[in-house]
């Protein structure tokens, strides 16, 4: 027979050759939870058995949940049977039950778990397996992998002030480490690039951690968190910090391969991660630290430039004259349109595709009025679009004729995804204008910047000791990733490029021409 698989951690829930149906249930993010009188029902089939096959049921439960009854086609294999207490409410309990070859029919089943009427608890179920009794091992370590392969967790958190007793929201917690080894994380802690840190411990099933966090500026705080998804990768890694390493291990100067790392931390934060250390269900510690030298946010330029306007994906103002259609979007465009917005100040927020670091920025003044010309602005950045630094600012500047473009050097440049013109005064009108908008970022010697680093640290393995590890970015976004995250990655590219100017430059055509390349190439690999 076909092994049954209901995993109800997920939702919706993870099903293999079952039909569940349910009464009396709430769906929990974590489990199904049974009221009293409640039900659920799980259908499956069986084909190919042999006489006497015998099964082995296995009810997964959170804590100490109330009794239940468990029914194999209308038979009874378990009746009231209580849930020991083990002093963790929120751990999983795996309840092994024997189905007699007898009660197993060939062709359609039934299994049925109950919460008994009048139970003033509820029953929460985490998950339904079947599987022979010859092949329990097997199933058992097929029912682990089928857990590992969802190594991409989200979760919601808060965190809490020493002495309060409310929780407060707080950013999700995204979160993906791979060594290859398909085990997941026990304990995590990390270290962003502004200062701000964390750790947390992990609940056995993943429904949930606790810890501390320290932010930026040195405030502490507890922090919880329950599951709030699951995705098997590379779901939910989207437009997300992910790094990918070719790595090595090895003591001194003798290094050797040891797979792939692929790591993915990212907490909320204004900045990215720049230390993590973890220890995996295996018990093998980890500790790494991405080199500062080919992080993002630090590249040395080598004074090439290149325009990446066309890579903003949004746009927005704080005013604007739409019924005239000259709004924010025409700052965009080579053509003669323009802006304008109601005020003597106003505020203009930039959405890049991928973070990069601005480092030359160019305004062109509009078509009439110049009092409507701005005078006196900052140029900010953002990881997140919530808090802002100051790259560049300019005071008393003015533009000597209409359609004119100036060209300012970024004084702090840094990666950033998103980037907010603060027009703080203009040359004396109540309303504000602009024809163009452009931005531009220096080559790197390392490439343009995807959000990855190498990174250095160390590895040690249960009962072993500490050995060197160490990791080179796997080149991207197009080689080596999954067919279909490739696919998703070309067909975002192509449509910023699109999105943009492609007639501006030389080099927006060989753009044009590379991603289409790409484009073509996954679909015919599809």
């Amino acid at each position: 027979m076909e092994p049954v698989f209901a995993d109800f951690s997920t939702n919706p829930a993870q099903l293999t050759n079952a039909v569940v149906t349910h009464h009396r249930c709430g769906i929990a993010p974590s489990h199904l939870a049974l009221g009293a009188g409640g039900h659920i029902k799980v259908d499956f089939t069986v084909d190919g058995r042999e006489e006497n096959d015998e099964a082995v049921v296995t009810v997964t439960v959170l804590g100490t949940s109330a009794p239940m009854d468990v029914l194999l086609n209308g038979k009874a294999l378990a009746e009231q049977l209580a849930i020991p207490a083990d002093g963790a409410h929120s751990d999983p309990q795996d309840i092994v039950l024997s189905a007699p070859g007898e009660l197993l029919a060939s062709g359609a089943n039934v299994l049925e778990v109950r919460s008994p009427e009048g139970s003033d608890t509820l029953l929460r179920l985490r998950g339904v397996t079947v599987v022979p009794a010859r092949e329990r091992d097997e199933a058992e370590r097929a029912r682990a992998a089928r857990a590992a392969n969802r190594s991409v967790i989200a979760f919601s958190a808060e965190v809490r002030s020493p002495g309060a007793t409310a929780w407060q929201p707080a950013p999700r917690l995204l979160v993906h480490i791979d060594m290859g080894e398909r085990a997941m994380p026990a304990h995590l802690a990390w270290r962003g690039a502004d200062g701000s840190e964390a750790a947390i411990g992990l609940r056995t099933d993943l429904t949930g951690f606790l810890g501390h966090r320290r932010t930026a500026d040195g405030a502490v705080t507890e922090y919880r968190g329950s599951l709030a998804d699951r995705w098997a990768y590379p779901e939910g890694t989207t437009a997300a910090r992910l790094h990918r390493f070719s790595t090595e291990e090895g003591h001194d100067s003798t290094w050797s391969p040891s797979g792939e790392l692929r790591l993915l931390l990212d907490d909320g934060g204004a900045a990215p991660v720049e230390r993590v250390s973890w220890t995996d269900r295996r018990g093998t510690t980890a500790s790494v630290v991405l080199s500062s030298a080919d992080r993002p946010d630090v590249r040395k330029p080598t004074g090439e430039l290149r325009d990446i306007t066309r890579t903003v994906v949004g746009i927005e103002a704080s005013d604007e004259f739409d019924a005239a259609g000259e709004i924010a979007e025409n700052l965009l465009s080579k053509s003669r349109s323009k802006w304008l917005g109601d005020g003597d100040s106003a505020v203009l927020d930039f959405t890049l595709a991928h973070p990069a670091a601005v480092t030359v920025y160019r305004l062109t003044s509009a078509n009439d009025a110049p009092e409507r010309d701005p005078e006196e602005w900052e140029l900010q950045g953002s990881h997140d679009g919530g808090h802002w630094t100051t790259v560049d600012s300019r005071t008393r500047e003015h533009f000597r004729q209409r359609y004119e473009t100036k060209e300012y050097a970024v004084v702090s440049p840094a990666s950033y995804a998103h980037y907010r013109l603060s027009i703080t005064d203009n040359h004396g009108s109540e309303q504000t204008q602009l024809s163009r908008i452009q931005f531009l970022a220096a080559e790197s010697a390392a490439g343009p910047a995807q959000g990855a680093a190498d990174f250095t640290g160390y590895r040690t393995s249960l009962g072993g000791d500490p050995e060197g590890y160490r990791g080179t970015t796997v080149p991207g976004p197009w080689s080596d990733t999954p067919s279909g995250q490739d696919g998703q990655e070309t067909g975002h590219a192509l449509q910023n490029l699109l999105a943009g100017d492609l007639g501006e430059t030389a080099r927006g055509l060989d753009d044009a021409a590379r991603l289409i390349g790409k484009l073509a190439a996954y679909l015919q690999n599809s």
